[in-house]
């Protein structure tokens, strides 16, 4: 093709050379043949310039660029020689050229076009180089933005394909499951010096210890198997399913025996969260806990029924905060005359603050208050009718201090022992945490936390309690309040480490590690024993004691992790020995 263009070339500059000449010729001659000549090849000189300059300006390819400029420019020169010579005029000669060039702009777009048609590998290369943005270095916050952002694009038009070929609903897009199976070997020791299980009973007013002197080992699993949904741009639930006693709020293990025909099955979440604006969500139904927390207060596996609303601010790149208030339901009784207890409530506020540095350590300051309503106990006094018995707890551990809300009837046949909390609860808690990137992905974290039980109030006590005497009265003395709790914690690992509320974080990579060790001190009636850690001294307050562990990824979301348990009794009732026990747990997760 350019062969033909450049012979074809050729022969009009031939025909160009001809015509010019012919006209110096007659010019030399004579003034009328050169009018003559003006006249009769005007046109003939016109189409050859045309011709010559249109195809001069007609694209080629990078090897015959620089012959062809050379062309063009002879071209040019021939059409301004025949406006000297008057054979064109100039407003003609511009007019020629501007359409010349035109014509050759539409000849490259076809070019081009045809050329990103059918590429070939060398144009390929070149055009790729061209636009490929070289970058030194991209920090790693980018790189997770840019791999989350990418991710939910592909993923976005994968289910939109899917769907088209497949011919599947588009309601199922919405969904997204996941869950996790752990197997555990627990092993529990009790001290040598241990209290029997009748006399630890007597002194702290309980009939739920089962057992306090035997060592025991047993096999354990945990599954939870969760459905997330998302119903509009605004609004997503959650239902989840997990093993358990139906009746024990914070533990979701199952002890392995093949005498179980099937393990027992709950729903622990079933909530839905609306996200009003980025930063402020509303929550409602059984929903994780909403707070920034440890297991001083909370035991980890424990979920909140109600509501909370989550507002968090974001001040600039380096601080952020959030707040969270909400109500929720303890334990609902029914209120009558008969029955003059009350439900208990749980009303939580919490507000903080955290500061992020460039890179990625943090600082993170919550303080909140949780006032614990209607969970005390009252006296029955006389009334054989026991209209307080509501008050006693649905479910305890051990540890707070309590009174025996049935002694004003003790002499009548129908009394039977019944244990009500001898102090109201309203905590103040502080927690803390600084997490320290410097040596990313390995972090170092060190967790806080403090709380007060400011409900403690001697005289509101016996205004309540009457005539009913204190559990362990003799050996705790009455003024001696044990009301304060903290809690201390260390972990070293991979990214993922730091989590406050949870003893042991997760590892989801091949060879990711953590470690930590943690000290625990929590008074008897510090917290309200039903809902701190049911792991430590086997659940409860009146605590104190360390506690190690670790773990490491052997797969992608599979890992093995130890945990070793060492507490004491604080202040024994009755004086007896403080009861000690030490708890031992191997486990292998898999999240899927």
């Amino acid at each position: 093709m350019m062969n033909l263009i450049k012979d074809e070339m050729e022969i009009n500059m031939i025909r160009v050379n001809q015509f010019t000449d012919a006209s110096h010729q007659q010019k030399r001659n004579s003034s009328d043949v050169l009018h003559h000549a003006r006249m009769t090849y005007k046109p003939i000189a016109l189409a050859i310039a045309t011709l010559c300059l249109g195809t001069t300006l007609t694209s080629a390819n990078a090897g015959e660029r620089e012959s062809l400029e050379q062309l063009r420019s002879t071209t040019v020169n021939l059409v301004n020689l025949l406006v000297e010579e008057g054979v064109l005029s100039k407003g003609k000669a511009d007019e020629l050229l501007k359409q010349a060039a035109q014509e050759a702009e539409k000849a490259k777009l076809k070019d081009t076009i045809a050329a990103e048609a059918t590429p070939n590998e060398d144009a390929v290369d070149k055009a790729v180089s061209e636009k490929i943005v070289r970058v030194q270095y991209v920090p790693e916050i980018v790189k997770k933005e840019m791999k989350e952002e990418i991710k939910k694009e592909v993923m976005a038009n994968l289910n939109y394909k899917a769907g088209e070929r497949l011919g599947l609903p588009g309601w199922i897009d919405r969904f997204n499951f996941e869950g996790d199976i752990r197997l555990r070997y627990q092993n529990d020791r009790f001290g040598d010096e241990n209290p029997n299980i009748l006399n630890y009973n007597s002194a702290n007013g309980s009939d739920n210890i089962l057992n306090t002197t035997d060592d025991r080992n047993r096999a354990r699993v945990r599954a939870r198997l969760a459905t997330k949904v998302k119903v509009n741009d605004w609004l997503n639930g959650e239902i989840r399913i997990v093993t358990g006693n139906l009746n024990d709020p914070l533990s979701p293990n199952q002890t392995q025996e093949t005498r179980s025909a099937k393990y027992t099955i709950g729903l622990d979440r079933a909530y839905l969260s609306a996200n009003i604006t980025p930063s402020l969500n509303i929550v409602g139904g059984r929903f994780p806990n909403p707070f920034f927390f440890t297991d001083l207060v909370w035991d980890p596996s424990m979920h909140f029924d109600g509501v909370a609303t989550t507002f968090k601010p974001q001040f600039n790149k380096s601080w952020s905060g959030f707040a969270t208030i909400g109500a929720f339901p303890l334990e609902d009784v029914e209120s009558s005359d008969r029955n003059r207890a009350k439900s208990k409530w749980l009303y939580g506020s919490q507000a903080g603050i955290k500061w992020t540095s460039v890179n990625k350590s943090s600082v993170k300051l919550g303080v909140a208050l949780y006032e614990f309503d209607n969970v005390e106990g009252i006296s029955n006094g006389a009334n054989t009718l026991q209209p307080f018995n509501g008050t006693i707890p649905a479910f305890r551990q051990k540890g707070n201090s309590v009174f025996d809300i049935n002694q004003g009837i003790k002499a009548d046949p129908s009394y039977t022992e019944r244990f009500g909390l001898l102090s109201k609860f309203r905590n103040i808690n502080i927690t803390g945490e600084v997490d320290i990137a410097a040596f990313d992905p390995v972090h170092i974290t060190l967790t806080g936390d403090y709380t007060r039980n400011i409900g403690y109030n001697r005289r509101e006590i016996l205004s309540r309690i009457g005539s009913a005497t204190i559990s362990g009265v003799d050996a705790f003395g009455f003024d001696d309040k044990q009301v304060s709790a903290y809690h201390v914690k260390l972990a070293v690992g991979n990214t993922g480490t730091s989590s406050p509320s949870n003893s042991l974080p997760t590892t989801t990579k091949l060879h990711d590690w953590q470690s930590f060790i943690a000290y625990k001190r929590l008074e008897a009636d510090s917290v309200v024993d039903s809902y701190t850690d049911s792991d430590f001294l086997l659940g409860g307050t009146n605590a104190k004691g360390w506690v190690v562990g670790g773990s490491y990824g052997i797969g992608k979301n599979t890992y093995l992790s130890a945990r070793w348990f060492s507490a004491d009794e604080i202040k024994p009732r009755a004086a007896l020995k403080p009861l000690s026990v030490d708890v031992l747990m191997l486990e292998m997760t898999s999240n899927f």
